[in-house]
């Protein structure tokens, strides 16, 4: 928790912790010990099994000419996923314009008409006490009113975003507000060729750094591995590049400092040594991590192939939910029409099974 005087960048003295993993051998053990006896069989006859017998000559030469018809269709289907990427990047600009018109009512650059403004729906979902509060404001904000007049814009569009969003607040620190107070638009430029899109960011001059524009680039593959062309599907990041944001002294959340107290092993003197850290920030999204030119799949570190897929998933989340539906998450309405979706997810996986009055538990299969 950040107090007043606290200073971007800058931290108390700080204790070092050690976080031990568990053990899960003896979860694991009691895990297999409550499989029912018929499932714990099938395991062991499976694992005991024959391996199957070699396929004859002739059955085998037609497998491979399949397999080569497998290939072909691997390729074309590649083919249709550049297509809609292609299709994705013509509608794009399409959105551009309307996306700019957005910006500039957010800003105070123009303010809209009164025709522009109407919103026959406003109400609906309003519970009546809601309404008839509504009512009540709108007869006793004469004041108000007068000094809505001197509000440029909407104050606190994107940080408001951001909040509202689960995916984004959960990278958002405390310190990280006043900075993205001063975001006033997230674009999205979209390439057919190299296959990639790029978010660019932009900032109001701040404080904080001297940049205007912070940039965000994905790269993506639509090509099957010539080694393993089966594992297709789909598109697949391959890279991405962030920016180097220029902090100004003693601004920059990312890095925090910390004072450890050292012990001179045989004079057994005391000294104090600061050392810089990373720190927990939203802006640690502009320096994503990086895998070295020539790196094969197999040799990646899957760590870092986990932070590369959630660092995608954030990015394309931006790129497809966020931008396009951004008064709905100013509002709120966003957030709601997918806390819907993920129950309506549980009921489906609870109607998934149904206990009888016997207290068996039968499956139910899908079509």
């Amino acid at each position: 928790m950040t107090t007043d005087h606290d200073q971007v960048g800058d931290c108390p003295d700080d204790l070092e912790s050690v976080e031990y993993e568990e053990d899960i051998t003896e979860e694991g053990s009691k895990l297999a010990n409550s499989l029912p006896n018929n499932v714990i069989d099938a395991l062991k006859s499976h694992q005991d099994a024959e391996p199957k017998a070699p396929l004859p000559p002739a059955v085998k030469r037609r497998v491979n000419a399949l397999k080569k018809l497998q290939l072909e269709t691997t390729n074309i289907e590649a083919l249709f996923f550049k297509e809609v990427h292609d299709l994705e990047c013509k509608y794009h600009r399409l959105y551009v314009p309307l996306y700019e018109k957005r910006n500039t009512i957010v800003n105070g650059e123009y303010e809209p008409a009164d025709n522009e403004c109407e919103w026959h729906s406003e109400d609906e979902g309003l519970s009546t006490s809601l309404k008839e509060k509504t009512k009540l404001e709108e007869v006793n904000g004469t004041e108000e009113e007068k000094s809505d007049k001197d509000v440029k814009g909407i104050p606190e569009f994107w940080l408001t975003i951001f909040k509202n969003c689960n995916l984004l607040s959960e990278m958002m620190q405390p310190h990280d507000f006043p900075i993205i107070s001063h975001l006033t638009d997230i674009k999205t430029i979209c390439n057919e060729d190299p296959m990639s899109f790029k978010l660019e960011f932009y900032f109001t001059p701040n404080e904080f750094f001297t940049d205007t524009v912070l940039t965000k680039e994905y790269f993506m593959k639509c090509v099957p591995e010539e080694d393993d062309p089966f594992s297709f599907e789909g598109p697949e990041i391959f890279k991405c590049i962030g920016c180097t944001i220029n902090w100004n002294k003693g601004k920059n959340p990312t890095i925090k400092t910390i004072k450890k107290k050292q012990k001179h092993k045989s004079r057994g003197v005391l000294r104090v040594v600061t050392k810089t850290v990373q720190n927990d920030s939203f802006f640690n999204f502009f320096s994503p991590p990086t895998i070295p030119e020539g790196t094969k799949d197999e040799d990646v570190d899957e760590d870092l192939r986990n932070l590369l897929t959630s660092d995608f998933e954030i990015g394309h989340y931006i790129r497809e939910r966020v931008i396009p539906r951004a008064v709905l998450y100013f509002t709120g309405e966003a957030i709601e029409d997918e806390d819907y979706e993920e129950e309506e997810e549980d009921e489906e996986e609870e109607d998934d099974s149904d206990t009888n009055a016997d207290g068996k538990t039968h499956e139910c299969k899908q079509q």
